[in-house]
C-alpha cells in the first residue's frame, strides 16, 4: 500500500504531505525519486532535480542517527551506576559511611530499588558491602564516582559561565554529566581556560 493513501471513516492518512511556500496549498505526497539525497556530516538534505532545497529539516543518516541513539542508550545504563556510585563516596566522605537507608532516601527511591541496584553494582565489580556495615566501593567503584564527580563539577562550572543560577546548574548537571562526550568535555574545559571565550 506504499505511495496511496490510507482511509478509514473519518480520516485520510497521507504517507508524506508538503506545504508550499505561501502556507496555505497542500500538494499530496511528493516521490522520492524527484529528490536527491545528499550527505554532509552524517546529515541528510533533500534537493529537488531544478536545485531547488526543500525547506524540511535536516536529518541525520541513519548510520549517524543509530550511532546517538546507541551512545543515548549505553549512556542512560551507565547512568544509574554513576549516580549510586558518586553518591556512596559522597556519603562515605561525608559520614564515614553508606547504607541503604541513606542511599534511599537521598536519591527518593524505595529501600528495594536500592537493593536490587546494589546487587547490579555487585555484579558489576562496583561495590562491596558486609553485613551490618554498609556499602564500600571498590577501586573500579571509587575510580568511576572520581570521574562522575569530575565530569559534574565542569558541567557546572560551564553552566554557571554561561549565565545559569548555580542551584539550576548543579541539577542540570546532574543529566547532562552522563551524556556529555570527552571531546565536549575537553571543549567545556577549554571554554573555562580561555576566561568564556571561543
Amino acid at each position: 500500500m506504499t505511495g496511496s493513501p490510507r482511509q478509514n471513516a473519518d480520516c485520510t492518512l497521507q504517507p508524506w504531505l508538503h506545504i508550499n511556500n505561501d502556507g496555505d496549498t497542500v500538494s499530496p505526497e511528493i516521490s522520492f525519486r524527484d529528490r536527491e539525497e545528499l550527505s554532509e556530516g552524517g546529515l541528510t538534505t533533500r534537493e529537488s532535480r531544478k536545485g531547488r532545497t526543500s525547506e524540511s529539516p535536516q536529518v541525520a543518516t541513519e548510520a549517524a542517527q543509530a550511532r546517538r541513539f546507541g551512545k543515548a542508550r549505553t549512556a542512560r545504563s551507565a547512568a544509574m551506576l554513576e549516580d549510586y556510585t558518586e553518591l556512596i563516596a559522597d556519603l562515605i566522605a561525608a559520614t564515614g559511611e553508606a547504607r541503604m537507608a541513606d542511599i534511599a532516601r537521598r536519591l527518593g527511591v524505595a529501600h528495594p530499588t536500592v537493593s536490587k541496584t546494589i546487587a547490579r553494582l555487585k555484579r558489576e565489580g562496583l561495590v562491596t558491602s558486609r553485613p551490618y556495615r554498609g556499602i564500600f566501593l571498590t577501586e573500579a567503584g571509587l575510580a568511576m564516582a572520581k570521574s562522575v564527580h569530575q565530569r559534574h563539577r565542569l558541567v557546572v562550572d560551564v553552566l554557571i559561565a554561561i549565565g545559569a543560577p548555580r542551584e539550576a546548574a548543579e541539577a542540570d548537571a546532574e543529566g547532562i554529566e552522563h551524556y556529555v562526550s570527552t571531546t565536549t568535555l575537553r571543549a567545556f574545559e577549554a571554554f573555562l581556560r580561555d576566561g568564556g571565550r571561543r
